[in-house]
């Protein structure tokens, strides 16, 4: 069995992700978190260590999403 945890985002940023996900194959915030994530990790361990460089364009395609602030 599959364990959880929470994470938690502002309300604001929340009703974004639902406004964003509308009409994708995204049933849920969550959906579309673990997913985000799960990219993250797998391209951290195909190519073994981010670089500075590949963590803040990760950060600034997510900046430009509306995820980070």
């Amino acid at each position: 069995m599959t364990e959880y945890t929470t994470v938690s985002i502002p309300k604001e940023l929340a009703d974004r992700v639902e406004d964003t996900i509308e009409g994708t194959s995204f049933q849920s915030t969550s959906d579309l978190v673990r997913f985000l994530l799960r990219s993250i990790v797998i391209q951290h361990q195909k190519e073994g260590e981010l670089t500075e460089a590949e963590f803040e364009e990760i950060a600034e395609q997510l900046r430009g999403l509306g995820y980070l602030e």
